[in-house]
């Protein structure tokens, strides 16, 4: 049985050259709770828009598949300072 989704549109807005914008539209469908992490994260960074939220997540995750390819290991460093590995890439 399959939910209701939500379709949501992001364009990345850049100026040509000569000024003009150039603007690719993406349309995602995402089930209920990918949307509410999405606003979610909107809120907390107090992105301007659902594409602000996605331009970054995309600079992150890239820099962290780069990191990984190049043979990095990740860990978190936690409030009361213990260290612990933790696996982004499974």
């Amino acid at each position: 049985m399959h939910g209701h989704h939500r379709r949501h549109g992001f364009g990345a807005r850049q100026r040509g050259e000569n000024g003009e914008r150039n603007t690719t539209r993406v349309q995602l469908e995402l089930p209920p709770q990918a949307m509410e992490r999405l606003q979610r994260l909107r809120e907390k960074t107090e992105a301007a828009s659902y594409a602000e939220v996605i331009r970054n997540a995309l600079r992150v995750f890239e820099a962290l598949v780069d990191e990984h390819t190049a043979g990095a290991e990740f860990s978190l460093k936690r409030p009361n300072g213990e260290v612990v590995g933790y696996k982004i890439f499974v």
